[in-house]
């Protein structure tokens, strides 16, 4: 919430989105992977944006949870989630590779069949 309502940063032009965090045995860091709709160029300057936006967020967190303290924020793109989504593509390329396959193979069938039977028939 205080990325989409509190930052009103130009950098921000593809919304961030939080996709996991990872927070030290001690409370002590919180690492925060993100990942940006954009070009490299526009994911670099949001990921700029919310790292130097970090130790306002870590005030409003103290606040809003009522704690003491609150972790140091550092963010990260999520490369693992990328990584992800291009296995899926080539996953859905391979299924769909394999589907034609198979639909050539079974336009394939009937012609065999039919020079099967004229050649029993011949003789």
């Amino acid at each position: 919430m205080i990325i989409l309502r509190e930052l009103n940063d130009p950098r921000l032009m593809g919304l961030p989105s939080i996709t996991r965090v990872k927070v030290s045995d001690d409370l002590s860091i919180a690492d925060v992977f993100v990942t940006v709709m954009g070009t490299v160029g526009q994911q670099t300057a949001a990921l700029n944006a919310l790292k130097h936006s970090a130790g306002m967020m870590r005030t409003r967190l103290t606040d809003a949870l009522s704690l003491r303290t609150s972790p140091f924020l550092k963010f990260h793109m999520d490369e693992n989630l990328k990584k992800e989504l291009e296995m899926l593509e080539l996953l859905d390329k391979v299924a769909r590779e394999n589907a034609e396959l198979d639909r050539r193979r079974a336009e394939q069938q009937p012609d065999a069949q039919k020079s099967s039977e004229q050649s029993d028939m011949s003789n």
